[in-house]
């Protein structure tokens, strides 16, 4: 047993029982801290799948019910992940163990790629949410963006603390959203003005096919909860599974809830394509409450939820990369300046690496969120495609005929909108970023005489 594992079986062992109480505050700090991310992605996903519809309204239904449809079934892979893997290490653990050490790190790669766009991508939608309750920002776009971006990494040099705080963002965006929801199906301020129809310039079922793909950038942060549940080191197997498949149930019921919910009420009140100053959630909001109190909190809880997610990244991507670059007692793959923390353990060299990139692809996309959705979509669909191959291969070695037929045929769906998304052509760079770390991760592992125990390394980066 390594000194790591001895380390976190003697806490566990010593770790008091959590029952009772004090296990459901934990679950719901633990399960509405994690979703965060995939929750914050409502607020452009359905904007993305609009835009690549042209604004036909009339499919934009469909189109969102086609992606909660491949949630699901990516959401069914990481539930049996959770199964297998109840100390935690998602896809990269999966990988590693069904194709051997060298695979780990193509999903790694597309994790470190997606923790960059995840905070990318969603400090750009909080600055487009504050402009479109102050539109007087728009001129300021980008330095309010970078802002932003600024205080939220610099309240990640204070640690890992907040976690209930996230919780609490994640719950007030949804309450103030069932309100709103209530509000615009049964009393609405008023509608938009776009057409119910338009001309796709396709057949409707090719349109639909094409445009699903961009919208799978709601499925970012499906992963989470599977690598998340090591940080339960108070709980043994049994409930650290328990957590992961609860919030992974939670999760798929809250983002599909509110999106399907939200994607009838802009048919319904026929909110197309926004403004360049505002969003189509935002204008959604605007139509069932109109403006006072319950739109302003609309807007103020899906600009905090989105800066939540945003800290969420900025700390798991740091300590992923802490963990790569090991201890002075386990040897690591990356230099040891990325693993120095400070007094309150945060990576700082690490931080600052996130934070360059960050700001790079925010004013590459000139603070437009939207601009960023197809690269979103592609980084962490590489790591779902790997973690599906690798259960089928699983379920194939261990003669589950009907298991291993699921998860090829979900791994083809996935393969699908991953094609679909690349050949629209920039995204190409995502891949490219993903395969570059991992390719670059793999020498350094191999000059480093392939130290051992790398296929757990995304479960160590969220026990530490």
């Amino acid at each position: 047993m390594s000194l790591s594992k001895a380390a976190a079986a003697t806490r566990t062992a010593a770790s008091p029982a959590v029952r009772g109480p004090r296990r459901s505050v934990l679950f719901f700090a633990f399960a509405f801290a994690v979703i965060a991310d995939p929750v914050s992605s409502v607020a452009y996903a359905i904007e993305a799948a609009l835009r690549a519809l042209h604004g036909d309204l009339a499919l934009l239904l469909p189109t969102m019910s086609l992606v909660i449809g491949l949630v699901v079934i990516v959401t069914a892979n990481y539930w049996q992940l959770v199964r297998r893997f109840p100390k935690g290490g998602g896809a990269a653990a999966a990988a590693g163990r069904a194709f051997g050490a060298r695979w780990t790190f193509l999903p790694i790669g597309a994790l470190v790629v997606d923790f960059v766009l995840t905070i990318g991508i969603s400090i750009a939608a909080a600055a487009s949410a504050v402009i479109a309750l102050l539109p007087g920002l728009a001129p300021v776009r980008i330095p309010l963006a970078l802002l932003l971006l600024l205080v939220v990494a610099g309240l990640t040099w204070f640690g890992h603390g907040g976690r209930l705080l996230f919780a609490v963002m994640t719950v007030a965006f949804v309450l103030i959203s069932v309100a709103v929801l209530i509000l615009g199906f049964a009393s609405p301020h008023s509608s938009g003005h776009a057409a119910a129809t338009t001309d796709p310039g396709r057949p409707a079922a090719l349109a639909v096919v094409l445009a699903f793909p961009v919208a799978m950038a709601l499925a970012t942060g499906i992963e989470a909860p599977s690598t998340a549940i090591a940080q339960l080191g108070q709980l043994d197997d049994t409930h650290r599974r328990r957590f992961g498949r609860g919030t992974l149930a939670l999760l798929l019921v809250i983002v599909g809830g509110l999106t399907l919910a939200l994607t009838a009420l802009a048919v319904r009140l026929h909110i197309g394509i926004p403004s360049a100053d505002s969003t189509q959630i935002a204008d959604i909001a605007h139509a069932a409450a109109g403006p006072g109190w319950l739109y302003d909190a609309f807007q103020l809880t899906s600009s905090l939820l989105l800066l939540a997610a945003a800290s969420s990244s900025f700390q798991a991507g740091p300590g992923l990369l802490k963990a790569l670059a090991g201890t002075a007692d386990r040897p690591g793959v990356l230099p040891p300046v990325l693993g120095r923390i400070n007094r309150h353990h945060t990576p700082y060299w690490s931080v600052v690496v996130y934070l360059a990139a960050a700001a790079l692809i925010i004013v590459a996309a000139t603070g437009q969120e939207q601009e960023l959705v197809l690269f979103y979509a592609v980084a962490v669909f590489v790591s779902f495609l790997i973690g599906l191959v690798a259960m089928a291969r699983f379920a194939h070695r261990e003669q589950k005929t009907g298991l291993a037929w699921m998860n090829g045929l979900a791994a083809a769906a996935v393969a699908f909108t991953l094609a679909v998304n690349l050949l629209r052509g920039w995204p190409m760079l995502s891949l490219a970023a993903t395969v570059l770390i991992a390719a670059g991760l793999y020498a350094r592992w191999t000059r480093a005489a392939r130290p051992a125990g790398i296929e757990d390394v995304e479960a160590r980066a969220e026990a530490e």
